[in-house]
């Protein structure tokens, strides 16, 4: 060691601690401001040292603690030798015997300066760091890590750089201010800050003792020179420096406000003081103005004996203290509901379906329901609401429907989403004695109308949940309940009210995911796909007028004629709704909008080649019918959440042992369909005209497209029977037909739901001929005319009629 280093040594000896951090490390002051004083050539190939939780930079000398045996082994042989080894940091430092991938390619190369002895056997080395090296080959691992190395001199910049000196100074500015504001930071550390003359000295003394997270120091390690160095460290500086007068500042801040509640009492009897004098106290005028308003109330005798309790509580209580403000809380929401307070139904029946057709086309039923329950309300001049239920897919205007309700009977109107509620305290209330306790959603609903008659949607009934806090969909039996809505029980506010003057309208997608007991206590009302003739109109008088007003483009401006919008609806939409066709029109509408807004020339009139340019290509135009006279493929319907689909059934044999073999991602109950088609086959080979050997020399395999989607169900029943005996007999499906039903193993069929929408998928399709249940006849008789004219319908009790309907001679 020079004469020099020892003296330095000396010279900061005690300091190495003053920083907080995880290193102690000495700083070096070199001869020259921006060089390392050393005449160490390294070498090509270096002893690795491998550090747990230090990085170790050039210029710096740092005690470094060694326990592994390995470590100790090169420090043995390192000091009896040339002295020099390479110092990098493990990735992760509880890794007891990392590999070459643990450990950072970038490190320092270094000198021993000392070796010390420790009573626990580990031993204390003083490093010395020289210059960084990168790790460029690893050439063994045993007895320690050996690797091919090349120098990395920190690049400085040019003397006199202005850049450079002032982020010099910044740095040791912010690192000064750091330890002055600090209460933990020894003050002598500032003593070396101050004395280090060298820019290179001050940068990595600071990097050695900042308290940093180890990837962070080795990343300031890495940095390309002095210049990219001194730029990450002054951030990481001002980071810290940030920090630290935050903690203060939290600190001073609590210290205030232990002062400040001390100072507030002293104040508040003061001003008790002054008001008794004044003759008045802001508590008191509160609790006048909460019994004024009281008196104004048509609450019954029981309710108003409440509110006096609770009032009379209230002034017992301190305003201080935090109860006080949850019980004002309290009676404020009693103030506010609407006890007996109820809005006068306009029964003029005439403008109520006038409205109703206004903003609805189709949906007759729903509409006649509505109107029988306002002419009962006009003759008897009282009915307990009754809870409708509308059901079908989603677009088809089941919410929207609310708002045209009330608006017809001149009724408050709010909604309340179901969606994803797994909570039962979101429809009765939390118990006041939580914190942050609030009414359930029917009581805040009832408040925000301002009404006890309002309407109300329940929106995604069927998707309602079950939680770790009770079943929702049971807390709503009571509400949904004409015979115990009279007296519901919200928790929070913890007495009865009454429900049952609400207008309660819910609304699902499917009903089997209701709750029975729910779902036997509403009034269920199917609001099915529309055809494409109903879509078309609802365009032209409902959603493109919404369209051009919501972008300011004036009627005259974009005319769509009907041919157009069916081209729309049938090559760019494939839903029983209007809420993709709404989406499409809006595209439009946005596309004028712009033409208009650029001054461009256009036409007013949008033809199918407009449409294609602003909606791109037809997504639908190959979802039509597309088989016919092919052996073991057969059509069939399906019910889904957004309306009725086609699907087609495929079945081949194959050299086998006769295994049944089912893809398509196909449900359990779809599986057992297929199970039962294949028994009733084999058992009526003989009247089928099926060779029987084909049941023991082929594997029947049976496929349903779109193997992506899962499906399940019955209805598919009496179409894989057909695809079965089509493919064992060779006898080619007719054209344009298809099925839906259910089968037994007796060969009967069954009648399956969901019937409308399966017609009206069907009718998109092509479709011509549809084979049903004979209990299905009368889910035809309840559709429209419209909706199947063009459709021939055959009803069957046996497989045998089936097939004798879908199979060619």
């Amino acid at each position: 060691m020079s004469k020099k280093h020892k003296n330095e040594i000396e010279e900061f000896a005690g300091i190495s601690d003053m920083l907080e951090g995880k290193h102690q490390v000495i700083p070096i002051v070199s001869t020259e401001d921006d060089e390392i004083a050393t005449d160490v050539v390294i070498p090509d190939q270096l002893p690795i040292l491998t550090l747990r939780s230090s990085v170790l930079f050039p210029g710096s000398i740092t005690p470094i603690t060694v326990g592994r045996e390995k470590s100790m082994r090169l420090i043995r042989e390192v000091e009896n030798g040339a002295g020099i080894l390479g110092a990098a940091l493990q990735k992760e430092a509880d890794i007891e015997q990392p590999g070459p991938d643990d450990i950072y390619k970038i490190g320092t190369a270094a000198r021993i300066l000392k070796i010390l002895e420790m009573p626990n056997g580990n031993l204390t080395v003083i490093l010395h760091g020289l210059e960084k090296i990168e790790i460029t080959e690893f050439l063994s691992s045993d007895p320690y890590f050996t690797a091919k190395v090349n120098p990395l001199k920190d690049s400085a910049p040019e003397r006199g750089n202005v850049e450079f000196d002032a982020l010099v100074d910044s740095i040791r500015d912010v690192a000064l201010n750091i330890i002055n504001i600090s209460p933990n930071m020894p003050k002598e550390a500032s003593f070396a800050i101050k004395n280090i003359d060298s820019k290179r000295g001050i940068i990595n003394f600071i990097c050695s003792n900042i308290d940093l997270a180890d990837a962070d120091r080795q990343r300031l390690l890495e940095a390309p020179g002095l210049l990219a160095r001194a730029r990450r460290l002054l951030e990481i500086l001002i980071r810290e420096q940030q920090l630290v007068e935050l903690k203060s500042e939290i600190q001073s801040k609590v210290k205030q406000n232990l002062d400040q509640q001390q100072r507030e009492y002293f104040l508040q009897q003061q001003i008790r003081t002054i008001q008794d004098e004044l003759g008045g106290d802001p508590v008191d005028n509160d609790i006048a103005e909460l019994r004024r308003r009281a008196k104004k109330k048509k609450w019954s005798k029981e309710v108003a004996e409440t509110f006096d309790k609770e009032v009379s509580k209230l002034e017992r209580l301190n305003p201080a203290v935090a109860e006080y403000s949850v019980q004002m809380t309290y009676l404020q929401l009693m103030l506010d509901l609407p006890w007996n307070e109820t809005t006068k139904d306009n029964l003029d029946l005439q403008r109520a379906r006038k409205r109703l057709d206004a903003d609805h086309f189709g949906l007759e039923e729903v509409k006649e329901r509505i109107l029988e329950h306002l002419a009962i309300i006009k003759l008897k001049g009282d009915l307990k609401s009754p809870i409708i239920c509308l059901y079908g897919p989603p677009g088809v205007g089941k919410t929207s429907l609310g708002k045209s309700v009330a608006e017809s009977l001149k009724r408050k109107f709010g909604r309340i989403s179901l969606g994803g509620l797994h909570d039962e305290a979101e429809i009765r209330g939390h118990r006041r004695t939580y914190i942050g306790a609030m009414p359930g959603r029917i009581i805040q609903t009832i408040k925000r109308c301002g009404s006890s008659n309002p309407v109300i949607i329940l929106d995604e009934v069927d998707k309602v949940g079950i939680g770790n806090h009770g079943d929702p969909s049971s807390a709503l039996l009571e509400v949904l309940d004409p015979e115990q809505n009279t007296t519901f029980h919200d928790n929070y506010l913890d007495m009865e009210y009454d429900l049952s003057k609400v207008l309660f309208i819910a609304t699902a997608n499917n009903i089997a995911n209701i709750n029975p007991a729910l779902r036997d206590r509403m009034e269920m009302i199917n609001i099915p796909g529309y055809i494409l003739e109903d879509k078309i109109e609802i365009a032209r008088k409902h959603l493109l007028p919404k369209q051009l007003e919501a972008h300011g483009v004036p009627a005259r401006e974009l005319k769509i004629a009907p041919a157009v919008i069916e081209k729309i609806i049938s090559e760019y939409t494939r839903e029983s709704g209007v809420r993709t066709l709404d989406k499409l029109l809006a595209k439009i509408a946005r596309h004028r909008a712009k033409n208009i807004g650029f001054g461009e020339e256009y036409d007013p009139q949008i033809s199918a080649a407009d449409v294609e340019k602003i909606l791109g290509l037809p997504k639908f135009q190959n979802d039509m019918y597309e088989v016919g006279g092919i052996t073991g493929v057969v059509t069939g319907l399906a019910w889904t959440e957004v309306g009725g689909d086609i699907l087609y059934i495929e079945s081949i044999l194959t050299p086998g042992k006769g295994a049944l073999n089912l893809t398509g991602n196909l449900g359990d109950v779809m599986k057992e369909s297929a199970t039962i088609a294949l028994e009733w086959v084999k058992g009526h080979y003989e009247e089928l005209g099926i060779d029987r050997e084909k049941f023991e020399k082929f594997d029947i395999n049976v496929h349903v497209p779109e193997g992506a989607i899962p499906k399940d169900g019955p209805s598919a029943g009496i179409t894989m029977v057909t695809s079965l005996v089509s493919t064992y007999t060779g006898r080619k499906v007719k054209d344009r037909i298809a099925m839906t039903g259910e089968t037994t193993l007796r060969g009967r069929v069954m009648p399956v739901g969901g019937i409308k929408e399966k017609i009206l998928a069907a009718k998109r399709a092509g479709i011509e001929e549809i084979i049903l249940s004979e209990d299905n006849r009368k889910d035809i008789s309840e559709i429209k005319p419209e909706y199947i004219k063009g459709l021939t319908f055959h009803y069957v009790r046996t497989n045998s009629d089936v097939l004798e309907l879908a199979l060619q001679k």
